[in-house]
């Protein structure tokens, strides 16, 4: 059996040739050639139906699944195929499949098209949008590896999976209180209370003005349980690290404990995506990920510099972010909960470093590139 980290650099080294080719792969061949191989690569028999069920039914007369992975002759994963390229943002492909295994009792299950992998808890008592664990890019093959290998036979065997979903779970509900009372024009009174018994020397004006210009940064240590890759290697697990952009205080003394954020030059700030574009730091339908509220979302960045997000087209990456947080948080949010710094919320694969970072770092790093291109001897 091949590493899963070999099988998924070689699956992404398809994708990227697959995806030069303007005809459709199709299910059937993306199974064959990206979804197969990663099922063999997290320790599953592919050749024996009592460990891997194709087209599985759990009645004559249900639609089948195209993979059940069992474990002791029970099904412990459903996993749902389409073809490469299709858009897993419809809400039929995750509902049908996940309200599927909630009658058969199966926990866990997977949505790919060969490039994207969703992993849902069916289970959980919440609704559906909020049932997504985690999901990933193949071509982002770290992240692909980190939250696959919680997949692999021996991993959901030993139930690791649900372990992590209980601390994400836990972690989600309170980071989006967290968030809430820091997010609002107003915060929260109960926090300026507590605050006000703990500062007697400041006044309650002063306590709340100063939570309206508070960015608050909330990162959740990663769970206990690490999970065991197919080949026997260790891998950091997946693990809920969720933030709001720092931002300095009112003067120069960074709050202790606080991260603080580079200021941003002029020369930064004439700098577009297309500029970035052009100076080969992005690149053109590079995969961008934002996480909001405990979710992981992905975009798609156009050669013009749009985005493609959730099958629309966004002008702006903070318009393509603000759409984020009105899905999340209805039509009927306010404008000081879905405005948004599209360069801070967007993150994406730095084409020449290869690291993934804000797209606000990038534009900092192209800035960087053209003051040394205009004094290359650094005087």
């Amino acid at each position: 059996m091949l590493d899963l980290r070999d099988v998924v650099k070689q699956c992404a080294e398809r994708l990227e040739r697959f995806q030069r080719n303007p005809h459709r792969l199709g299910e059937q061949n993306t199974k064959a050639s990206l979804i197969s191989p990663i099922i063999e690569a997290l320790g599953w028999d592919l050749r024996d139906p009592d460990e891997v069920s194709h087209e599985y039914r759990r009645k004559g007369t249900d639609n089948p699944v195209d993979y059940a992975l069992l474990l002791l002759h029970t099904p412990r994963l459903f996993i749902e195929a389409k073809g490469l390229g299709e858009n897993l943002d419809v809400p039929r492909w995750a509902n049908q499949t996940i309200a599927y295994a909630t009658a058969a009792g199966v926990e866990w299950v997977a949505l790919t098209d060969g490039m994207q992998w969703r992993i849902y808890n069916a289970h959980a008592p919440v609704p559906i949008e909020q049932k997504l664990f985690r999901a990933v890019r193949i071509d982002d093959p770290e992240r692909a590896v980190e939250l696959l290998s919680l997949l692999s036979k021996e991993n959901m065997r030993d139930h690791r999976i649900d372990e992590l979903w209980k601390s994400f779970f836990v972690d989600r509900q309170v980071h989006a209180e967290l968030t809430s009372m820091f997010s609002g024009i107003e915060p929260a009174a109960e926090l300026v209370a507590l605050l006000d018994r703990r500062l007697p020397r400041l006044t309650t004006d002063e306590i709340r003005t100063s939570l309206i210009r508070a960015h608050a940064t909330f990162d959740f240590a990663a769970p206990v349980g690490q999970p065991v890759l197919p080949s026997g290697t260790a891998e950091n697990p997946p693990h809920l690290a969720i933030t709001t952009p720092p931002a300095l205080p009112g003067n120069d003394r960074p709050i202790a404990g606080r991260r603080t954020q580079q200021a941003v030059t002029a020369q930064e700030r004439l700098i577009k995506v297309t500029d970035m574009i052009a100076a080969g730091r992005l690149r053109p339908g590079a995969a961008l990920h934002g996480d909001y509220r405990g979710i992981t979302h992905y975009g798609e960045l156009l050669a013009d510099g749009r985005v493609r997000y959730n099958g629309q087209i966004h002008s702006t990456l903070s318009a393509a972010g603000r759409a984020v947080k009105l899905e999340t948080l209805g039509a009927d949010a306010p404008e000081s909960k879905i405005s948004t710094d599209g360069l801070g919320f967007w993150h994406t694969t730095d084409s020449v470093s290869g690291d993934v970072v804000r797209i606000k770092e990038i534009r900092r790093r192209t800035a960087r590139d053209l003051d040394s291109s205009l004094d290359p001897g650094g005087m």
